[in-house]
């Protein structure tokens, strides 16, 4: 079994913000050579999430009008106690998730129509990274 491993640096202009990752990870898929196996795209910070969904910014804006629901941005939250501001990003984190795995099927990604990988920054403005993965033959 062969692998390929990539990371992909962010430090975003805004503080939450959603950034499509589709063709990066397709281009890391071309570089692994691998024809089968499973594609894992993890973020590497607990403010941070990945997700599969549809690129289009009503649905994005609907997705944060729904965590900051669950989640709202300043509310006095324990972790704060501990002199962080960030406990909403920790949550969302929760409710995002913080990886996917997609199929990889004669080459290429196997996702389904309007599905694309998102990586979701809570608590941005600042240099974070992802994982991409990739197993197979």
């Amino acid at each position: 079994m062969k692998s390929h491993t990539a990371y992909l640096w962010f430090n975003t202009k805004k503080h939450r913000e959603f950034i499509r990752l589709t063709d990066d990870v397709e281009k890391e898929l071309a570089k692994s050579g691998i024809k089968e196996g499973f594609c894992l795209v993890s973020a590497m910070h607990i403010t941070a999430g990945v997700f599969i969904n549809d690129n289009e910014s009503g649905l994005h804006q609907d997705i944060e009008e729904w965590l900051q629901k669950l989640a709202p941005e300043g509310p006095d939250y324990h972790h704060h106690h501990t002199g962080e501001s960030n406990g909403d990003a920790h949550l969302k984190n929760l409710l995002i998730g913080h990886q996917v795995t997609v199929p990889v099927t004669s080459g290429k990604l196997d996702l389904g129509p309007w599905q694309e990988i998102f990586y979701a920054e809570f608590d941005g403005q600042r240099k974070k990274r992802l994982v991409i993965k990739i197993i197979g033959e």
